[in-house]
């Protein structure tokens, strides 16, 4: 097999770990970021992560944590896919001579690059899962049922809905340049992080001989620095993906940053941010794990 093809399938089995592992954090961190401000004295409709999983579990069973994941999981081979063949590609550009270790300035460099093209792939996935995740949901209140209308049936009711009334292909895009935010600044991170972390672990450059254990370490924290360097971004991203297209409440990102820091201070850039850290960990873990094991055993 070709390097091209060898990151393409590792790439592939390494972002479904990811998906199965991380998917429920990932629903509780987008109800979270997409519930309004309540009205004064009034309060929100999730007081946390743990209340947001209870009531989603009550009103839906636990199958709504998972609400939203045929989109990605249709789209994780292409997605991860991309991430870690670019990723690839640009390593063989910087490399001085070929199989020379990079540098972790070098890993940066090619985590960002990949980032680029990851963004562009992952705008229209992000948008399907953001509205299915953040769609209303039959719940039960002191007293009495309050019902919240369902307004997609599934990922290819949204995206059919998106492309018939928000503007055809360009709505299924909407959100590009927040995406773009969140995946070069943090892949750029994550891949510099992990890179660091294995020539830690290894004492030198050459990290082919790492255990399973560093290498879980060294994954979980990666995710970490991803999510630490770009919440903010991720907030705002969700916030213009289910905007109404009709009636929108943000103009764009600067406007959407503007009216949630009057609305709810800079803690509003950080809703979700615990289910968001909770995930990171244990998914990207599995996934530089998966990825490892299997790129290694193809040679």
């Amino acid at each position: 097999m070709t390097d091209v093809a060898k990151d393409l399938t590792a790439g592939t089995l390494g972002g479904a770990s990811q998906l199965i592992v991380g998917h429920p954090f990932d629903t509780i961190k987008v109800k979270l970021q997409s519930q309004p401000v309540p009205p004064p004295g009034q309060r929100p409709k999730y007081s946390g992560a743990i209340d947001a999983v209870k009531q989603t579990v009550a009103a839906e069973g636990p199958r709504g944590l998972y609400k939203g994941m045929g989109a990605p999981l249709a789209t994780v081979a292409a997605l991860n896919a991309v991430l870690f063949t670019v990723r690839g590609q640009m390593e063989a550009l910087l490399r001085s001579e070929p199989r020379a270790p990079l540098t972790v300035n070098q890993q940066v460099v090619a985590g960002a690059g990949a980032g680029v093209a990851v963004a562009v792939l992952a705008t229209p996935t992000e948008l399907i899962k953001c509205r299915l995740q953040a769609q209303g949901a039959a719940v039960t209140g002191p007293g009495a049922a309050v019902t919240a209308a369902i307004k997609y049936s599934g990922p290819m009711d949204v995206a059919k809905q998106v492309l018939r009334s928000e503007g055809g292909i360009k709505g299924l895009f909407k959100g590009l340049i927040p995406t773009m935010g969140r995946e070069v600044p943090g892949n750029a991170a994550m891949f510099g992080v992990y890179e660091a972390l294995k020539q830690y672990f290894a004492g030198g450059t050459d990290t082919s001989g790492l255990d399973r254990g560093s290498l879980i370490v060294a994954g979980g924290l990666a995710g970490g620095a991803f999510w630490v360097s770009v919440y903010p971004t991720d907030v705002i991203k969700s916030a213009i993906q289910i905007d109404d297209y009709r009636n929108p409440k943000y103009s764009g990102s600067i406007d959407a940053f503007k009216k949630i820091v009057k609305a709810e201070g800079v803690g509003g850039l950080y809703k979700g941010f615990g289910p968001a850290m909770a995930r990171s960990v244990p998914a990207n873990a599995a996934c530089f794990l998966a990825y490892e094991g299997v790129r290694s055993s193809l040679g």
